[in-house]
């Protein structure tokens, strides 16, 4: 059985340390924040992750969508009733293959993304105040690098 590492006199508890734990405490305060800002305009943050998803793909299947939402296909099915309910999506079957029904956006979810993204926009600002824009380009490319070499498909 391994010691406990004992602190010196007068020290503190120690403090979880380490990229993988930042990394947890930035996606949970990151989330919070974006959950408060686009709560009034009626999306979850999944909700607006999907929206983003369709705009920068185009027209994806329930599959392609969970995948890309880091959500199981039953919680995608959902997501896909919600967004369709709003108008923000539709669905049309597959031309090449007609069980698929292939999902896209609409121009009312053009428009509710547009709007979600001046705060997401505002929070990115916000947590990067203090990098210029070579620094913030530099972590961009490493946080990727960093998700495709834990990643089978790659972002």
């Amino acid at each position: 059985m391994a010691s406990k590492k004992q602190a010196g006199p007068g020290a503190g508890p120690q403090k979880p340390s380490g990229v993988a734990y930042l990394i947890g405490r930035l996606d949970h305060v990151l989330n919070k924040r974006m959950r408060d800002a686009l709560a009034p305009i009626g999306l979850t943050v999944p909700h607006y992750t999907a929206l983003s998803v369709f705009r920068s793909l185009g027209s994806i299947s329930n599959a392609q969508l969970a995948e890309r939402t880091m959500v199981s296909p039953q919680s995608a099915n959902e997501m896909v009733k919600a967004l369709e309910a709003k108008g923000w999506i539709g669905r049309a079957p597959d031309p090449s293959h007609g069980r698929i029904i292939q999902i896209s956006l609409t121009e009312a979810g053009e428009e509710v993304l547009r709007r979600c993204d001046g705060e997401v926009a505002a929070i990115e600002r916000l947590m990067f105040h203090d990098m210029g824009e070579e620094e913030q380009a530099l972590l961009y490319r490493q946080l990727r690098a960093a998700v495709r070499s834990l990643s089978l498909h790659g972002i």
